[in-house]
């Protein structure tokens, strides 16, 4: 498992972002303060506070460059 911070500031953020990790055959979890929701869920996104990062969870032993290489544009740089 990984664990990466990113940002879904907007709408179409999370919709792209949606879009992209549900190419992936993985589990994701976003986490932010004590609720864990799945990250391929947009409903379960809006119920998070948007406003600040996210931690994202990866659950994958494989592909995990191409999945960190397709968040790119989501992650913030620590």
């Amino acid at each position: 498992m990984k664990t990466v911070k990113i940002c879904l500031n907007s709408i179409e953020k999370v919709k792209s972002f949606v879009n992209v990790i549900t190419r992936f055959d993985v589990d994701f979890d976003l986490v932010s303060g004590r609720y864990v929701i799945d990250a391929k869920s947009i409903m379960g996104i809006f119920s998070l506070d948007l406003s600040k990062p996210i931690d994202l969870n990866i659950h994958a032993s494989e592909e995990m460059d191409t999945i960190l290489e397709a968040l790119k544009p989501y992650m913030i740089e620590q």
